[in-house]
């Protein structure tokens, strides 16, 4: 598995420590999870921007969440998937540098193992649908201006 799939996942299994725990305190939170999974630096380094990130666009990120998945109720969704979907779609939506099919494919696998085979598929979905919304193609990233 490759660093940034570490990090993904990091992401992900912090997010879901947050949505079935308590909120209270993020940061120390944060800091105890990191030191208890003790990712290398480059993983870490990759994982906390898109902690950030989602948990500073969960609104909107769920929002989008909501109207791919077919109004689904998110408190129905298992929380893992759930959260593996926000951090593709805040990638998706708000890392330029990342093509969007990366973000889908690597969910895809992040679903598989930390959830169900099952679920990957339910993800490929729920992120195809969300693709269609983006402004830009699939397998492009977006330069960003040397201006």
């Amino acid at each position: 598995m490759g660093k940034r799939r570490d990090g993904r996942t990091l992401a992900a299994q912090f997010l879901y420590q947050v949505e079935v725990g308590s909120t209270e305190k993020m940061e120390e939170g944060l800091a105890l999870f990191l030191e208890m999974s003790n990712p290398e630096p480059k993983v870490k380094d990759f994982a906390l921007p898109l902690i950030h990130g989602v948990l500073k666009h969960k609104s909107s990120i769920d929002d989008s969440l909501k109207k791919a998945s077919d109004n689904w109720d998110l408190k129905r969704m298992a929380p893992v998937d759930k959260n593996i979907l926000r951090v593709a779609l805040f990638e998706m939506f708000h890392c330029p540098e990342v093509p969007p099919v990366v973000a889908i494919n690597e969910a895809i696998e992040i679903a598989k193992t930390l959830s169900s085979f099952e679920s990957g598929r339910f993800v490929n979905g729920v992120l195809d649908r969300a693709r269609k919304e983006l402004d830009r193609p699939a397998r492009e990233t977006v330069k960003k201006s040397s201006h």
